[in-house]
């Protein structure tokens, strides 16, 4: 058996407990609450700077999944995810690795 990241593990809590929400309609209907966006690597442009706005309304982080987000929250097509608790979302950006980048540039 293959061995998940522990990034994963944690989005795979926030799918188990319900505290994200998948695709950009749903990231969008969110008026607050959303403490993490996460991003698919393979999201077109137009997406990213959906993920960008997001991110900065809801004054939270964004991070690049380099892994394939829908392999994460195991949706195909899944392009982008908001987490919508704080204490998952600050252990999924703790436990961030190679193959989960917090985008830091062109947010504020």
């Amino acid at each position: 058996m293959e061995k998940r990241p522990d990034a994963e593990k944690y989005i795979g809590f926030c799918l188990r407990a319900r505290k994200i929400a998948l695709g950009t309609g749903a990231v969008e209907c969110l008026k607050r609450g959303a403490y993490l966006i996460l991003v698919c690597s393979t999201a077109s442009g137009n997406c990213f700077k959906l993920a960008c706005k997001f991110a900065r309304r809801h004054s939270c982080p964004l991070v690049i999944c380099r892994c394939g987000l829908e392999n994460a929250v195991h949706r195909p097509g899944c392009k982008m995810a908001a987490v919508t608790d704080a204490q998952l979302a600050a252990a999924i950006t703790g436990a961030a690795d190679d193959n989960y980048e917090i985008y830091a540039g062109g947010i504020n």
